[in-house]
């Protein structure tokens, strides 16, 4: 989720990005030309070499990744990680964004759909290395404005029709029979379910899904509300495996709510600060699981 910042905090946010870029670029860099400098070596030829001169490949290692790894090098996620949570990124403190640094570091490369279009994207795109990172956002000149500068980054504009003063009346609609009957959100017949995201959205089968987003702190505010029901529906709604979801700003009502009503309590597998983290199980794959387990 965007926060508003002061011209200083802009400038060292630009600062951050620059880095970041150069880093990327660096690595990239050094990857192409170790593979053309090996491509030309003479020494790389080694059909015409006996069996037993050929050296072994070595044993993959994360900080020793090979060009044509698919994850990006720990240290390099360590370090998107300390900068993106230094004092110029509002969103998550490190601690909370570390419990999803880690399933990423186990999942990616991955589909990973991400409510809200921050100062952080760029570090979880990159923590994604190889994969596919969604991201979903509300306001359409903030999206130009990242895109501007963060070109490879793919969002889409989302418009919600929630607001957070109709939370109370949304959770009571939720737990409706039409709410709880696992489906497409596509094609759902839940007031709390949205059928405008772009259709990709829908055809993917996400492995992360991370709820920062729409705008929460006010009454006339949109709420995660709709987002919360559809993130856990689209879990449920997968044909086989589990989904990872977590829910930021739970220190909040609505997100504390709707969390725990629609992702399930006993799903919930950590709480880190103001983040909580669910693993939801298909409910399609033939287990005959109820909405949520006892």
């Amino acid at each position: 989720m965007r926060t508003k910042a002061n011209p200083t905090l802009s400038f060292k946010v630009l600062l951050l990005g620059v880095f970041i870029a150069f880093l990327l670029l660096f690595v990239l860099r050094s990857s192409l030309s170790l593979s053309k400098q090996e491509s030309s070596s003479p020494f790389s030829q080694t059909n015409h070499l006996p069996k037993t001169l050929i050296p072994k490949k070595e044993s993959s290692n994360p900080e020793n990744c090979s060009p044509s790894c698919s994850k990006i090098p720990k240290s390099l996620a360590q370090a998107l990680i300390h900068y993106t949570t230094s004092t110029i990124t509002p969103q998550q403190t490190l601690k909370e964004i570390s419990v999803t640094a880690r399933i990423l570091e186990k999942k990616s490369p991955c589909n990973f759909l991400v409510f809200g279009l921050g100062h952080d994207s760029l570090m979880w795109s990159s923590l994604n290395y190889g994969g596919r990172t969604i991201f979903l956002e509300e306001d359409e000149a903030w999206i130009e404005q990242v895109r501007r500068r963060f070109p490879m980054l793919e969002s889409y504009h989302v418009t919600y029709d929630s607001k957070v003063n109709q939370a109370n009346n949304l959770m009571e609609v939720g737990k409706g029979p039409e709410c709880t009957v696992v489906s497409d959100p596509k094609f759902s017949m839940c007031q709390l379910a949205l059928k405008g995201l772009p259709a990709e959205v829908y055809d993917i089968k996400w492995d992360l899904i991370m709820v920062d987003a729409p705008t929460g702190y006010y009454e006339e505010a949109p709420g995660r509300m709709t987002a919360i029901y559809t993130a856990g529906m689209m879990a449920r709604n997968k044909e086989i495996g589990e989904t990872e979801v977590f829910v930021h700003d739970v220190n909040r009502v609505v997100e504390d709510n709707f969390s725990k009503e629609f992702l399930c309590e006993a799903y919930m597998k950590k709480q880190e600060g103001r983040l909580r983290h669910f693993t939801i199980p298909s409910h399609r794959d033939g287990s005959q699981r109820i909405f949520c387990p006892e």
